[in-house]
């Protein structure tokens, strides 16, 4: 009988995914479509962009090709990998977030000002929603 594995993925798959997924959105193609063109199932393509399941570099040239880009283009996020910080890495799991890539896409398009009251408005959001986490913790359970 075979174990079933607890190891995490590696930081490096989950870069490698949030690129596919970043470009994938970007081109605006779903992953059933993206998954099509490779020969997989859309789960296949969910579990390559979560890191789950690592890609291999004959399906990394099937995903560029379907994507309409370079294997190294994908591969950027490797530059200077012996000078990755784990806060690049962050930021590439944070694009992965559902509305991210959309909501960055839509306030690159706003003018400044609009910019600053949205910010605001976030700061604002966040900082209530700490209070209330905050006081909900702090509360006692009830015997």
């Amino acid at each position: 009988m075979s174990e079933v594995s607890t190891k995490s993925p590696d930081p490096m798959d989950i870069a490698l995914g949030a690129a596919v997924r970043i470009r994938r959105r970007t081109i605006g193609m779903s992953q059933e479509a993206l998954a099509d063109q490779c020969g997989v199932s859309f789960q296949q393509i969910q579990k390559y962009e979560n890191g789950t399941n690592r890609i291999s570099f004959s399906r990394l040239v099937q995903i560029s090709r379907a994507l309409r880009c370079r294997v190294t283009d994908l591969m950027d996020v490797f530059d200077g990998a012996d000078m990755e910080t784990a806060e690049d890495l962050n930021l590439l799991n944070r694009m992965r977030t559902p509305g991210a890539l959309e909501l960055l896409t839509g306030y690159e398009k706003l003018a400044p000002e609009v910019r600053s009251s949205i910010l605001q408005l976030v700061r604002t959001l966040t900082a209530q929603q700490d209070t209330a986490v905050a006081t909900s913790q702090k509360q006692p359970v009830a015997a």
